[in-house]
């Protein structure tokens, strides 16, 4: 049977290889995973699903969008309370506050971006005992994740990004890279991961809403990233343009982070379907060339997986319905029905797919490439999930519109 939904929101869409030093496989580094893909790499599937799963504690934790941070024993979570934006540690046992991090952050909420709420919505970066934070307004900050001082902070720009911030933190080597920068004005930047300083600038174009990757293409390791009006790759090394394709969405930007197959690089948006083409170079000279388009699916927000040769995501088209796209062809394999939710957060581990719907339920569903097959469906929240679940074995930390809760499978 259908689902009908009356909200929609997103999250976002990444796949990337990139590095994050993380501890084991019980991690939850970053935005989509250690791998920056939505993978789950220590998650072991029961032989036999349980009626629900097991609520340990939740707790208030202020307000936004942001993927709660898991490592070994600790939580890190980015919200906002009041006038402040604040960075706290969460005991992962017990729920309970280990140290709590506010700084000063008002802004004035754009009258478009009332009904999501003030955010922030970039989900924080834990690397090498740091935390990298994008506040809402565009506030930049770096956390000891041990104690939870302050150890740099760049301030907002003057002119923020028309609906705020979302895209969170890259950080490669001891790059921290971000856009940042007001409407059609801007900077993809690089920061030095240990004191913020400004190791490179590409001013070509504002930020959009998605989050950057990594990619090794001809020889050269690069950023690419969606911008107000592009899509565009840089270098990794020096910020200098290699590429850049025209790209807008029917919501004017985009908020979908690329995703890379190989060879191919995908590219999808609000109503743009999903193109894959290949970033070729002859000296020093880049170009794209176009591979395969579909305008069958379209996601805007919601993120997909990849399992193999298969895409697996939730359409913004008909109400929001499921699919499965294989990435060499760009056929369609199969869709569900339609008005399933209007925006779903996907991981993956292993053959089994979760996919958080916005109303608070959890459906777990089997990565098929020839239909739709729904396992289980949790309820694990009773107000809205717009943020991405945590997954660290089989913990599963859910975020809600002001609180955290931790889910266990057994």
């Amino acid at each position: 049977m259908s689902k009908t939904r009356t909200q929609s929101c997103g999250a976002v869409l990444v796949v990337t290889a990139m590095t994050v030093a993380v501890a084991g496989g019980q991690e939850w580094p970053q935005w989509r995973g250690p791998g920056r893909d939505g993978v789950v790499p220590s998650f072991q599937e029961p032989q036999t699903w349980p009626d629900r799963l097991g609520e340990h504690w939740k707790v208030e934790v202020g307000a936004g969008y942001a993927t709660p941070i898991v490592a070994g024993e600790r939580v890190y979570v980015f919200s906002r309370e009041g006038e402040d934006e604040v960075m706290r540690a969460l005991d992962a046992a017990s729920g309970k506050t280990l140290w709590r991090t506010p700084y000063p952050a008002s802004f004035k909420m754009n009258p478009g971006t009332k009904r999501h709420g003030p955010g922030p919505k970039s989900t924080p970066t834990l690397a090498n005992g740091r935390l990298f934070t994008l506040g809402i307004s565009g506030i930049v900050s770096a956390f000891e994740a041990r104690s939870g001082k302050i150890l740099w902070q760049k301030p907002a720009p003057p002119v923020e990004p028309l609906y705020h911030t979302a895209m969170s933190p890259l950080v490669d080597g001891n790059l921290v890279i971000l856009h940042v920068g007001g409407h059609d004005r801007g900077a993809l930047t690089a920061f030095a991961a240990m004191t913020g300083d400004v190791r490179w600038s590409w001013s070509g174009d504002g930020p959009a809403y998605g989050s950057p990757l990594t990619l090794d293409l001809g020889g050269t390791r690069q950023v690419a990233t969606f911008t107000q009006k592009s899509f565009v790759g840089v270098s990794l090394e020096t910020g200098r343009l290699l590429w850049q394709r025209p790209y807008t969405t029917a919501s004017t930007t985009t908020s979908q982070t690329p995703l890379l197959y190989k060879d191919l690089v995908i590219e999808s948006g609000r109503n743009n379907g999903f193109t894959a083409f290949h970033v070729v170079r002859d000296g020093e000279r880049w170009a794209t060339r176009d591979v395969w388009h579909t305008d069958e699916v379209s996601v805007h927000l919601s993120d997909c997986v990849i399992l193999d040769h298969v895409l697996f995501g939730l359409s913004h088209l008909n109400r929001g319905e499921y699919f499965a796209l294989d990435l060499d062809t760009g056929k369609v394999l199969w869709k569900s029905e339609p008005r399933q939710a209007e925006h779903a957060a996907l991981v993956r581990a292993g053959r089994t797919i979760f996919s958080l719907e916005e109303d608070g339920e959890l459906v777990v569903l089997r990565a098929s490439a020839t239909g739709f097959e729904p396992v289980k469906r949790y309820t694990v929240a009773t107000s809205e999930t717009w943020g991405q679940p945590a997954i660290a074995g089989n913990r599963i930390f859910v975020r809600d519109v002001s609180s955290l809760a931790l889910w266990t499978v057994n």
